[in-house]
Protein backbone atom coordinates (compact mmCIF):
# COMPACT_ATOMS: atom_id res chain seq x y z
CA UNK A 1 0.00 0.00 0.00
CA UNK A 2 1.42 3.42 -0.92
CA UNK A 3 2.20 6.04 1.67
CA UNK A 4 -0.70 8.27 0.68
CA UNK A 5 -3.38 5.65 1.28
CA UNK A 6 -1.69 4.57 4.51
CA UNK A 7 -1.74 8.22 5.56
CA UNK A 8 -5.42 8.60 4.78
CA UNK A 9 -6.38 5.40 6.58
CA UNK A 10 -4.32 6.40 9.61
CA UNK A 11 -6.15 9.72 9.69
CA UNK A 12 -9.57 8.08 9.39
CA UNK A 13 -8.79 5.53 12.07
CA UNK A 14 -7.31 8.07 14.48
CA UNK A 15 -9.25 9.04 17.61
CA UNK A 16 -10.94 12.46 17.55
CA UNK A 17 -8.26 14.01 19.76
CA UNK A 18 -5.35 12.95 17.57
CA UNK A 19 -3.25 15.44 15.66
CA UNK A 20 -3.71 15.48 11.90
CA UNK A 21 -0.99 14.31 9.48
CA UNK A 22 -0.37 16.37 6.38
CA UNK A 23 1.09 14.77 3.27
CA UNK A 24 3.08 16.99 0.96
CA UNK A 25 2.95 16.53 -2.79
CA UNK A 26 6.44 16.52 -4.26
CA UNK A 27 7.34 19.40 -6.58
CA UNK A 28 6.62 18.51 -10.18
CA UNK A 29 4.37 15.59 -9.31
CA UNK A 30 0.82 15.58 -10.59
CA UNK A 31 -1.09 17.27 -7.75
CA UNK A 32 -3.87 14.71 -7.74
CA UNK A 33 -1.74 11.58 -7.26
CA UNK A 34 -2.60 11.14 -3.62
CA UNK A 35 -5.24 9.45 -1.57
CA UNK A 36 -4.95 12.48 0.68
CA UNK A 37 -6.28 14.67 -2.10
CA UNK A 38 -9.99 13.89 -1.88
CA UNK A 39 -12.28 12.55 0.81
CA UNK A 40 -16.02 12.47 1.28
CA UNK A 41 -17.05 12.93 4.91
CA UNK A 42 -20.55 12.73 6.33
CA UNK A 43 -22.34 15.91 7.29
CA UNK A 44 -25.32 15.00 9.44
CA UNK A 45 -26.75 18.52 9.46
CA UNK A 46 -27.14 19.59 5.88
CA UNK A 47 -26.96 19.01 2.18
CA UNK A 48 -24.22 21.02 0.57
CA UNK A 49 -20.93 20.75 -1.20
CA UNK A 50 -18.17 22.61 0.59
CA UNK A 51 -14.56 23.32 -0.21
CA UNK A 52 -11.86 23.75 2.41
CA UNK A 53 -9.14 25.96 0.89
CA UNK A 54 -5.58 26.02 2.19
CA UNK A 55 -4.73 29.44 3.64
CA UNK A 56 -1.08 29.31 4.66
CA UNK A 57 2.06 27.29 4.19
CA UNK A 58 2.37 24.21 6.34
CA UNK A 59 5.50 23.03 8.15
CA UNK A 60 7.54 20.51 6.18
CA UNK A 61 9.13 17.59 7.97
CA UNK A 62 12.31 16.05 6.63
CA UNK A 63 10.51 12.92 5.48
CA UNK A 64 7.75 14.90 3.80
CA UNK A 65 5.16 14.30 6.50
CA UNK A 66 4.26 16.82 9.18
CA UNK A 67 1.83 16.29 12.06
CA UNK A 68 -0.13 19.45 12.71
CA UNK A 69 -3.48 20.62 13.98
CA UNK A 70 -5.48 20.91 10.76
CA UNK A 71 -7.69 23.66 12.16
CA UNK A 72 -4.76 26.07 12.28
CA UNK A 73 -4.23 25.82 8.54
CA UNK A 74 -7.66 25.72 6.93
CA UNK A 75 -9.98 28.59 6.18
CA UNK A 76 -13.56 28.39 7.46
CA UNK A 77 -15.82 26.14 5.46
CA UNK A 78 -17.16 27.93 2.39
CA UNK A 79 -20.51 26.83 1.05
CA UNK A 80 -20.43 26.76 -2.73
CA UNK A 81 -23.75 25.37 -3.94
CA UNK A 82 -26.23 22.85 -2.53
CA UNK A 83 -26.17 19.38 -4.05
CA UNK A 84 -29.73 18.11 -3.81
CA UNK A 85 -29.99 14.92 -1.82
CA UNK A 86 -26.37 14.97 -0.73
CA UNK A 87 -25.54 14.62 2.93
CA UNK A 88 -21.78 14.89 2.45
CA UNK A 89 -19.05 17.47 2.38
CA UNK A 90 -16.34 17.26 -0.24
CA UNK A 91 -13.18 18.37 1.48
CA UNK A 92 -10.03 18.98 -0.48
CA UNK A 93 -7.09 21.29 -0.83
CA UNK A 94 -5.50 20.46 -4.14
CA UNK A 95 -3.22 22.77 -6.12
CA UNK A 96 -0.10 22.38 -8.22
CA UNK A 97 2.96 22.27 -6.01
CA UNK A 98 0.88 22.64 -2.84
CA UNK A 99 0.18 20.12 -0.10
CA UNK A 100 -2.97 18.09 -0.36
CA UNK A 101 -4.72 18.23 2.98
CA UNK A 102 -7.84 16.38 3.96
CA UNK A 103 -9.68 15.91 7.20
CA UNK A 104 -12.10 13.02 7.35
CA UNK A 105 -14.43 11.79 9.97
CA UNK A 106 -12.90 9.61 12.66
CA UNK A 107 -14.28 6.70 14.65
CA UNK A 108 -14.05 3.83 12.21
CA UNK A 109 -15.21 0.81 14.15
CA UNK A 110 -13.96 -2.49 15.54
CA UNK A 111 -14.72 -5.07 12.85
CA UNK A 112 -14.80 -4.26 9.14
CA UNK A 113 -16.57 -6.19 6.43
CA UNK A 114 -14.27 -5.62 3.43
CA UNK A 115 -15.97 -5.97 0.05
CA UNK A 116 -13.55 -6.71 -2.79
CA UNK A 117 -13.73 -7.52 -6.45
CA UNK A 118 -12.75 -10.74 -8.14
CA UNK A 119 -9.06 -10.41 -7.19
CA UNK A 120 -9.22 -10.14 -3.42
CA UNK A 121 -5.42 -10.27 -3.11
CA UNK A 122 -5.27 -6.62 -4.16
CA UNK A 123 -6.79 -5.75 -0.79
CA UNK A 124 -3.92 -7.40 1.09
CA UNK A 125 -2.12 -4.15 2.01
CA UNK A 126 -5.43 -2.60 3.09
CA UNK A 127 -6.21 -5.55 5.35
CA UNK A 128 -2.72 -5.38 6.86
CA UNK A 129 -3.17 -1.70 7.60
CA UNK A 130 -6.54 -2.30 9.23
CA UNK A 131 -5.15 -5.13 11.34
CA UNK A 132 -2.23 -2.97 12.49
CA UNK A 133 -4.77 -0.37 13.58
CA UNK A 134 -6.50 -2.97 15.71
CA UNK A 135 -9.50 -3.70 13.48
CA UNK A 136 -10.72 -7.21 12.80
CA UNK A 137 -11.74 -7.90 9.19
CA UNK A 138 -14.05 -10.24 7.31
CA UNK A 139 -13.88 -10.38 3.50
CA UNK A 140 -16.73 -10.73 1.02
CA UNK A 141 -15.91 -11.04 -2.70
CA UNK A 142 -18.06 -9.78 -5.56
CA UNK A 143 -16.98 -11.72 -8.65
CA UNK A 144 -19.04 -9.88 -11.26
CA UNK A 145 -21.91 -7.44 -11.35
CA UNK A 146 -23.38 -7.26 -7.82
CA UNK A 147 -26.57 -9.25 -7.43
CA UNK A 148 -29.40 -9.03 -4.95
CA UNK A 149 -28.40 -12.46 -3.64
CA UNK A 150 -24.76 -11.43 -3.13
CA UNK A 151 -25.84 -8.39 -1.14
CA UNK A 152 -28.22 -10.42 1.03
CA UNK A 153 -25.36 -12.84 1.71
CA UNK A 154 -23.10 -9.92 2.61
CA UNK A 155 -25.64 -8.55 5.07
CA UNK A 156 -25.86 -11.97 6.73
CA UNK A 157 -22.07 -12.21 6.85
CA UNK A 158 -21.80 -8.77 8.45
CA UNK A 159 -24.37 -9.72 11.09
CA UNK A 160 -22.72 -13.06 11.86
CA UNK A 161 -19.33 -11.40 12.35
CA UNK A 162 -20.82 -8.45 14.26
CA UNK A 163 -19.28 -5.98 11.80
CA UNK A 164 -19.76 -2.30 12.57
CA UNK A 165 -18.01 -0.94 9.46
CA UNK A 166 -18.16 -1.74 5.74
CA UNK A 167 -15.31 -1.01 3.32
CA UNK A 168 -15.69 -1.24 -0.46
CA UNK A 169 -12.30 -1.77 -2.14
CA UNK A 170 -12.46 -2.28 -5.88
CA UNK A 171 -14.43 -1.12 -8.88
CA UNK A 172 -18.02 0.00 -9.07
CA UNK A 173 -19.35 -3.49 -8.37
CA UNK A 174 -17.52 -3.80 -5.05
CA UNK A 175 -18.42 -0.29 -3.97
CA UNK A 176 -22.08 -0.63 -4.98
CA UNK A 177 -22.26 -3.87 -3.02
CA UNK A 178 -20.60 -2.24 -0.01
CA UNK A 179 -23.08 0.64 0.00
CA UNK A 180 -26.04 -1.73 -0.26
CA UNK A 181 -24.76 -4.02 2.49
CA UNK A 182 -24.00 -1.09 4.79
CA UNK A 183 -27.48 0.39 4.45
CA UNK A 184 -29.40 -2.91 4.64
CA UNK A 185 -27.49 -3.97 7.74
CA UNK A 186 -29.34 -1.24 9.63
CA UNK A 187 -32.64 -1.56 7.73
CA UNK A 188 -33.72 -5.17 8.30
CA UNK A 189 -36.42 -6.83 6.27
CA UNK A 190 -36.81 -8.02 2.72
CA UNK A 191 -34.45 -6.23 0.34
CA UNK A 192 -37.20 -6.12 -2.29
CA UNK A 193 -39.09 -3.73 -0.03
CA UNK A 194 -36.66 -1.04 -1.14
CA UNK A 195 -35.70 -2.05 -4.70
CA UNK A 196 -36.94 -0.08 -7.68
CA UNK A 197 -38.79 -1.74 -10.60
CA UNK A 198 -38.96 -5.29 -9.19
CA UNK A 199 -39.66 -4.29 -5.60
CA UNK A 200 -41.79 -1.82 -3.71
CA UNK A 201 -39.34 1.09 -3.77
CA UNK A 202 -40.07 1.97 -0.16
CA UNK A 203 -37.86 4.69 1.31
CA UNK A 204 -34.95 3.71 3.51
CA UNK A 205 -35.38 5.38 6.88
CA UNK A 206 -32.33 4.49 8.98
CA UNK A 207 -28.68 5.38 8.37
CA UNK A 208 -26.52 2.39 7.56
CA UNK A 209 -23.24 1.20 8.97
CA UNK A 210 -20.31 3.55 8.36
CA UNK A 211 -19.05 2.90 4.83
CA UNK A 212 -15.59 3.63 3.43
CA UNK A 213 -15.29 3.54 -0.39
CA UNK A 214 -11.87 3.08 -2.01
CA UNK A 215 -12.14 2.83 -5.82
CA UNK A 216 -9.45 0.93 -7.71
CA UNK A 217 -10.83 1.79 -11.16
CA UNK A 218 -11.55 5.13 -12.78
CA UNK A 219 -15.02 4.92 -14.20
CA UNK A 220 -18.15 4.60 -12.11
CA UNK A 221 -17.76 7.35 -9.51
CA UNK A 222 -19.74 5.04 -7.21
CA UNK A 223 -17.81 6.36 -4.23
CA UNK A 224 -19.89 9.56 -4.33
CA UNK A 225 -23.30 8.34 -5.48
CA UNK A 226 -26.35 7.47 -3.41
CA UNK A 227 -27.49 4.28 -5.13
CA UNK A 228 -26.36 0.75 -5.87
CA UNK A 229 -27.08 -1.04 -9.13
CA UNK A 230 -28.02 -4.64 -8.33
CA UNK A 231 -28.69 -7.42 -10.83
CA UNK A 232 -31.59 -9.80 -10.34
CA UNK A 233 -30.92 -12.94 -12.40
CA UNK A 234 -34.44 -14.12 -11.61
CA UNK A 235 -35.96 -11.07 -13.31
CA UNK A 236 -33.15 -10.62 -15.87
CA UNK A 237 -32.79 -6.96 -14.99
CA UNK A 238 -30.49 -4.64 -13.09
CA UNK A 239 -32.25 -2.26 -10.71
CA UNK A 240 -31.33 0.37 -8.15
CA UNK A 241 -31.39 0.50 -4.40
CA UNK A 242 -31.45 4.23 -3.77
CA UNK A 243 -31.37 6.61 -0.82
CA UNK A 244 -29.54 9.79 0.22
CA UNK A 245 -28.50 7.75 3.26
CA UNK A 246 -26.40 5.49 1.02
CA UNK A 247 -23.61 7.98 0.36
CA UNK A 248 -20.38 6.50 1.71
CA UNK A 249 -19.21 8.05 4.95
CA UNK A 250 -15.77 8.53 3.43
CA UNK A 251 -14.40 8.14 -0.09
CA UNK A 252 -10.65 7.78 -0.57
CA UNK A 253 -9.69 8.30 -4.20
CA UNK A 254 -6.08 7.42 -4.99
CA UNK A 255 -5.04 7.26 -8.67
CA UNK A 256 -2.06 5.11 -7.73
CA UNK A 257 -4.46 2.25 -7.00
CA UNK A 258 -5.31 2.17 -10.72
CA UNK A 259 -1.73 1.90 -12.01
CA UNK A 260 -1.95 -1.89 -12.45
CA UNK A 261 -5.36 -1.85 -14.12
CA UNK A 262 -5.14 -3.80 -17.42
CA UNK A 263 -5.68 -1.92 -20.71
CA UNK A 264 -9.10 -3.38 -21.54
CA UNK A 265 -10.50 -2.57 -18.10
CA UNK A 266 -8.90 0.87 -18.19
CA UNK A 267 -10.61 1.48 -21.53
CA UNK A 268 -14.09 0.28 -20.59
CA UNK A 269 -14.20 1.96 -17.18
CA UNK A 270 -12.75 5.13 -18.69
CA UNK A 271 -15.49 5.16 -21.32
CA UNK A 272 -18.02 4.83 -18.50
CA UNK A 273 -16.45 7.92 -16.91
CA UNK A 274 -16.78 9.76 -20.23
CA UNK A 275 -20.43 8.71 -20.50
CA UNK A 276 -21.10 9.98 -16.98
CA UNK A 277 -19.78 13.40 -17.94
CA UNK A 278 -21.66 13.64 -21.25
CA UNK A 279 -25.06 12.42 -20.02
CA UNK A 280 -25.48 14.71 -16.98
CA UNK A 281 -24.37 17.67 -19.11
CA UNK A 282 -27.00 16.95 -21.78
CA UNK A 283 -29.87 15.37 -19.84
CA UNK A 284 -31.82 18.58 -19.19
CA UNK A 285 -31.64 18.41 -15.40
CA UNK A 286 -28.22 19.94 -14.90
CA UNK A 287 -27.21 23.00 -12.89
CA UNK A 288 -24.21 25.36 -12.92
CA UNK A 289 -22.18 23.29 -10.48
CA UNK A 290 -22.74 20.09 -12.45
CA UNK A 291 -21.87 21.98 -15.63
CA UNK A 292 -18.61 23.10 -14.09
CA UNK A 293 -17.67 19.56 -13.08
CA UNK A 294 -18.39 18.20 -16.56
CA UNK A 295 -16.72 20.99 -18.51
CA UNK A 296 -13.58 20.79 -16.39
CA UNK A 297 -13.33 17.00 -16.52
CA UNK A 298 -14.12 16.29 -20.19
CA UNK A 299 -10.74 17.56 -21.45
CA UNK A 300 -9.04 15.34 -18.88
CA UNK A 301 -10.63 12.27 -20.46
CA UNK A 302 -9.82 13.56 -23.93
CA UNK A 303 -6.12 13.90 -23.21
CA UNK A 304 -5.63 10.99 -20.84
CA UNK A 305 -7.89 7.97 -21.43
CA UNK A 306 -5.95 6.60 -24.38
CA UNK A 307 -2.65 7.38 -22.62
CA UNK A 308 -3.75 5.49 -19.51
CA UNK A 309 -4.86 2.50 -21.58
CA UNK A 310 -1.58 2.48 -23.51
CA UNK A 311 0.75 3.08 -20.57
CA UNK A 312 -0.82 2.07 -17.28
CA UNK A 313 2.06 3.56 -15.29
CA UNK A 314 1.42 7.07 -16.63
CA UNK A 315 0.69 8.76 -13.30
CA UNK A 316 -0.52 11.99 -14.86
CA UNK A 317 -3.03 10.18 -17.07
CA UNK A 318 -4.23 8.05 -14.16
CA UNK A 319 -4.65 11.18 -12.08
CA UNK A 320 -6.74 12.82 -14.80
CA UNK A 321 -8.97 9.78 -15.11
CA UNK A 322 -9.47 9.45 -11.35
CA UNK A 323 -10.60 13.05 -11.11
CA UNK A 324 -12.81 12.68 -14.19
CA UNK A 325 -14.44 9.61 -12.66
CA UNK A 326 -15.06 11.39 -9.37
CA UNK A 327 -16.49 14.41 -11.21
CA UNK A 328 -18.78 12.15 -13.21
CA UNK A 329 -20.05 10.51 -10.04
CA UNK A 330 -20.86 13.87 -8.50
CA UNK A 331 -22.47 15.05 -11.73
CA UNK A 332 -24.75 12.05 -12.21
CA UNK A 333 -25.75 12.05 -8.55
CA UNK A 334 -27.09 15.56 -8.96
CA UNK A 335 -28.34 15.71 -12.55
CA UNK A 336 -29.06 12.15 -13.63
CA UNK A 337 -28.04 10.20 -16.70
CA UNK A 338 -29.43 9.34 -20.12
CA UNK A 339 -30.20 6.60 -22.61
CA UNK A 340 -26.80 4.89 -22.42
CA UNK A 341 -27.40 4.01 -18.79
CA UNK A 342 -31.09 3.51 -19.44
CA UNK A 343 -30.19 0.63 -21.77
CA UNK A 344 -27.16 -0.53 -19.76
CA UNK A 345 -29.35 -1.43 -16.79
CA UNK A 346 -31.50 -4.01 -18.58
CA UNK A 347 -28.53 -5.34 -20.54
CA UNK A 348 -26.56 -5.82 -17.32
CA UNK A 349 -29.40 -7.88 -15.88
CA UNK A 350 -30.01 -9.95 -19.00
CA UNK A 351 -26.42 -10.76 -19.96
CA UNK A 352 -23.07 -11.33 -18.25
CA UNK A 353 -21.72 -8.11 -19.69
CA UNK A 354 -19.63 -5.67 -17.61
CA UNK A 355 -21.36 -2.35 -17.06
CA UNK A 356 -18.48 -0.21 -18.31
CA UNK A 357 -18.08 -2.25 -21.48
CA UNK A 358 -21.80 -1.96 -22.25
CA UNK A 359 -21.72 1.81 -21.77
CA UNK A 360 -18.64 2.07 -23.97
CA UNK A 361 -20.30 0.09 -26.76
CA UNK A 362 -23.48 2.18 -26.61
CA UNK A 363 -22.11 5.71 -26.19
CA UNK A 364 -21.31 6.80 -29.78
CA UNK A 365 -24.54 5.31 -31.14
CA UNK A 366 -26.71 6.94 -28.47
CA UNK A 367 -24.99 10.28 -29.05
CA UNK A 368 -25.70 10.04 -32.78
CA UNK A 369 -29.33 9.04 -32.20
CA UNK A 370 -29.87 11.86 -29.71
CA UNK A 371 -28.47 14.42 -32.13
CA UNK A 372 -30.69 13.18 -34.94
CA UNK A 373 -33.77 13.23 -32.71
CA UNK A 374 -33.01 16.74 -31.46
CA UNK A 375 -32.54 18.10 -34.98
CA UNK A 376 -35.79 16.53 -36.16
CA UNK A 377 -38.00 17.23 -33.15
CA UNK A 378 -36.48 20.23 -31.42
CA UNK A 379 -34.03 22.03 -33.71
CA UNK A 380 -33.82 25.01 -31.34
CA UNK A 381 -33.08 22.92 -28.27
CA UNK A 382 -30.22 24.31 -26.14
CA UNK A 383 -29.02 20.72 -25.77
CA UNK A 384 -27.71 20.91 -29.34
CA UNK A 385 -25.38 23.69 -28.25
CA UNK A 386 -24.23 21.51 -25.37
CA UNK A 387 -23.32 18.70 -27.76
CA UNK A 388 -21.38 21.24 -29.79
CA UNK A 389 -19.56 22.37 -26.65
CA UNK A 390 -18.72 18.74 -25.84
CA UNK A 391 -17.28 18.33 -29.34
CA UNK A 392 -15.02 21.33 -28.84
CA UNK A 393 -13.86 20.13 -25.43
CA UNK A 394 -13.06 16.64 -26.72
CA UNK A 395 -11.41 17.60 -30.00
CA UNK A 396 -9.69 20.76 -28.82
CA UNK A 397 -11.04 22.46 -31.95
CA UNK A 398 -12.94 25.70 -31.18
CA UNK A 399 -14.76 25.37 -34.52
CA UNK A 400 -15.95 21.79 -33.99
CA UNK A 401 -19.62 20.97 -34.45
CA UNK A 402 -21.69 18.36 -32.62
CA UNK A 403 -21.11 15.69 -35.26
CA UNK A 404 -17.36 16.05 -34.72
CA UNK A 405 -17.86 14.99 -31.12
CA UNK A 406 -19.66 11.82 -32.20
CA UNK A 407 -16.89 11.10 -34.69
CA UNK A 408 -14.25 11.65 -31.99
CA UNK A 409 -15.95 9.23 -29.58
CA UNK A 410 -16.40 6.67 -32.37
CA UNK A 411 -12.72 6.89 -33.26
CA UNK A 412 -11.69 6.60 -29.61
CA UNK A 413 -13.77 3.42 -29.23
CA UNK A 414 -12.04 1.97 -32.28
CA UNK A 415 -8.57 2.90 -31.02
CA UNK A 416 -9.33 1.42 -27.59
CA UNK A 417 -10.64 -1.79 -29.22
CA UNK A 418 -14.01 -1.46 -27.51
CA UNK A 419 -16.03 -4.57 -28.43
CA UNK A 420 -19.57 -4.33 -29.72
CA UNK A 421 -22.56 -5.80 -27.92
CA UNK A 422 -22.22 -8.95 -30.00
CA UNK A 423 -19.23 -9.83 -27.83
CA UNK A 424 -21.81 -10.93 -25.22
CA UNK A 425 -24.18 -12.54 -27.72
CA UNK A 426 -26.53 -9.56 -27.69
CA UNK A 427 -28.36 -9.27 -30.99
CA UNK A 428 -31.41 -7.71 -32.68
CA UNK A 429 -33.69 -10.42 -31.31
CA UNK A 430 -32.96 -9.10 -27.81
CA UNK A 431 -33.70 -5.46 -28.59
CA UNK A 432 -37.48 -5.48 -27.94
CA UNK A 433 -37.01 -6.87 -24.42
CA UNK A 434 -34.17 -4.44 -23.71
CA UNK A 435 -36.29 -1.49 -24.85
CA UNK A 436 -39.30 -2.66 -22.84
CA UNK A 437 -37.23 -2.98 -19.66
CA UNK A 438 -35.54 0.37 -20.25
CA UNK A 439 -38.83 2.28 -20.29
Amino acid sequence: MNAALTWALALWLAPPTASVPVEFVAQGRAPWCSAAAVAMAANARGASLRLLPLVRALPVAAEGIAWVDLREHLAPTVEVLPFQGSRADLMAAVAAGAPAVVSVRRGAGRHALVITGRDSTRAGPLLARLHSAGLATTCHCITGEPTVEAVVAGVAQAAAADCDLVIGFGGGSAIDAAKAIAILARNPGNVTDHLEVIGHGRPITQPGLPCLAIPTTAGTGAEVTRNSGLASPEHRVKVSLRSPLMLPTVALVDPELTLDLPPALTASTGMDALTQLIEPYTCGRTNPLVDGLCVEALPRVARSLQRAATDGRDASARSDMALASLSGGLALANAGLGAVHGFAGPIGGMFSAPHGAVCAALLPHVMAANLQALRERSPRSPTLARYEHIARLLTGNPQAIAADGVAWVTRLCRELAIPGLGRWDIGPADFPEIVEKAQ
